[in-house]
C-alpha cells in the first residue's frame, strides 16, 4: 500500500496547528503535541526539520517555543511532505528510473496518477486548511449546544 509516512503526517498537522494560531502566537512542543496527538519527543525532531526548512521559527527562553515563519497561504501540503520525505513519487516509473518505461503500457497510468496526486497536494495551503479546521470546530460545537 502506498502511504505517506506518519512523520510527514505529523509535520503537516504541526504546521497546520501553527498556521491556526494568531499572528505571532508561540506554541510549546508540549502544546502542539497534546493538541495534535503527536508524541512529544518525535515532534521535537520534526520541528527541527521544519525550522531548518524555514517553515517554523524557534524561540528560546521564557516565552519561547515555535511559531509559523512564513505566510501560511504560501505553504502547501506538498512542500511539508517533501521537507520530511524528499520528492513525492508514486513509483520508479514517474521518476524516469524504470528500464521498462518505453515498453510498459502502465507508464501512462502512473504518470497521470502522479500529476493528479501532486495537484492535490499543491491545491491546498495551510491558511485554507486552518480556516477549514476552524469551520469544522464551529460546526462540531454547534452540534453540542
Amino acid at each position: 500500500m502506498f502511504k505517506i509516512s506518519m512523520r510527514a503526517e505529523y509535520a503537516v498537522r504541526a504546521v497546520l496547528y501553527l498556521s491556526s494560531r494568531e499572528a505571532g502566537g508561540v506554541s510549546l512542543v508540549s502544546e502542539i503535541s497534546e493538541a495534535q496527538d503527536i508524541p512529544k519527543t518525535y515532534l521535537a525532531k520534526i520541528m527541527q526539520d521544519l525550522v531548518k526548512a524555514g517553515i517554523a521559527k524557534s524561540m528560546r527562553g521564557a516565552g519561547g517555543g515555535f511559531e509559523i515563519a512564513r505566510d501560511p497561504s504560501l505553504i502547501t501540503v506538498r512542500e511539508i511532505i517533501e521537507i520530511i520525505e524528499g520528492p513525492v513519487s508514486l513509483n520508479l516509473c514517474v521518476k524516469g528510473e524504470c528500464s521498462r518505461e518505453v515498453l510498459c503500457p502502465t507508464t501512462f497510468v502512473w504518470k497521470h496518477a502522479q500529476e493528479k496526486f501532486i495537484e492535490a497536494l499543491e491545491s491546498m495551503n495551510m491558511a485554507e486548511l486552518a480556516l477549514e479546521g476552524r469551520e469544522l470546530l464551529l460546526k462540531e460545537r454547534s452540534k453540542v449546544s
